[in-house]
């Protein structure tokens, strides 16, 4: 009796394990916008550690100064211990007879992304990582972007206290970092403060609006039009009179297409500037069609942080930008 008692509990305990990975895995770590590669060193200091620190060194869009996509470090897999096993986002690169690419969820921590790269020499390696560069880049920032959404969640505002988002029938995940300096019903301005460091003038800022669908195919073209039509109106500066928000004249913004809440979208990135004033720093647009209501949703994210790297900031305005939901 007592050994079916002991079988029993047993089993319960390992049910209970197996269904909650809670039990199981480990807290991961690491920061934001970083991967770790797994490899080895020769495979480091050749052509294929080359390849990795040029995709993903690439240079964000929009900022002032030059700040990589993603950051990267190497260990190699003799040193891939169960420290390293923690870390939130890794490749893995190997050396094999068949091609593999590959991803993983909470192998070893949680939540953690692993990407596998496999091919069966240096030059199949290059070229598989070639080929699959962007997915790799848009499957850690995704895994990124989830993390910090999760993150502000415990956190979260309650958006449905203001009046535009209700308007708009809209809302987002914004951390209580955030306050209010502009609700008008049909505009929506969240600011915050930087604490701490040499940015602690600066701040973080959040805009939501909406215009009329009127011809789709005008929407990338007419996109700076409409956010500089929107400073002059909202966002002025020191001398309201002479001074406002404008897209930078001397800095042509790019534009993307994305997926906002299923919906399509056109994120563009760039700078901005106060008209008559020296204040400057990088936005994130987002301008997402909502064809069942006949209009365009905008959502903006734009920082103030001088003399200090801003992609963290930038970052954080994405995050909640995609984390909205059309009602």
């Amino acid at each position: 009796m007592k050994k079916i008692f002991s079988l029993l509990l047993l089993s319960i305990i390992l049910i209970s394990c197996v269904g909650n990975d809670k039990f199981v895995l480990k807290s991961s770590i690491g920061k934001i916008n970083k991967v770790m590669v797994v490899t080895k060193a020769s495979n480091w200091t050749g052509d294929i550690g080359t390849e990795i620190r040029n995709s993903f060194g690439e240079l964000m869009v929009g900022l002032p100064q030059p700040e990589p996509v993603l950051s990267v470090s190497q260990v190699a897999p003799n040193g891939f211990s169960s420290m390293m096993k923690a870390a939130r986002n890794i490749m893995i690169v190997t050396e094999g007879e068949t091609e593999n690419f590959s991803v993983k969820y909470n192998v070893y921590a949680q939540p953690q992304t692993i990407v596998y790269v496999q091919a069966k020499d240096d030059a199949s390696l290059v070229k598989l990582l070639k080929e699959k560069e962007k997915e790799i880049i848009d499957i850690f920032i995704a895994s990124d972007i989830k993390f910090t959404q999760n993150i502000f969640k415990k956190t979260a505002l309650d958006v449905t206290k203001f009046k535009t988002l209700n308007n708009l029938g809209v809302s987002f995940i914004i951390p209580d970092s955030y306050n209010l300096v502009d609700d008008t019903g049909d505009f929506l301005w969240l600011r915050k403060h930087l604490l701490s460091g040499i940015a602690k003038t600066g701040s973080c800022n959040i805009l939501v609006y909406s215009i009329p669908l009127n011809d789709e195919s005008k929407i990338q073209e007419n996109i700076v039009a409409v956010r500089d039509s929107i400073g002059k109106k909202h966002i002025p500066g020191t001398d309201a009179e002479t001074m406002h928000m404008i897209t930078e004249e001397a800095y042509t913004p790019f534009t993307f297409d994305a997926v906002i809440d299923g919906k399509k979208a056109y994120e563009t990135r760039g700078k901005w500037e106060v008209k008559n004033d020296f204040m400057a720093g990088p936005f994130l647009n987002y301008s997402v069609i909502d064809k069942k209501n006949n209009r365009l949703i905008v959502v903006e994210g734009f920082t103030y942080a001088p003399s200090v790297n801003k992609r963290a900031f930038v970052f954080e305005l994405e995050a909640i930008a995609k984390s909205m939901k059309v009602k």
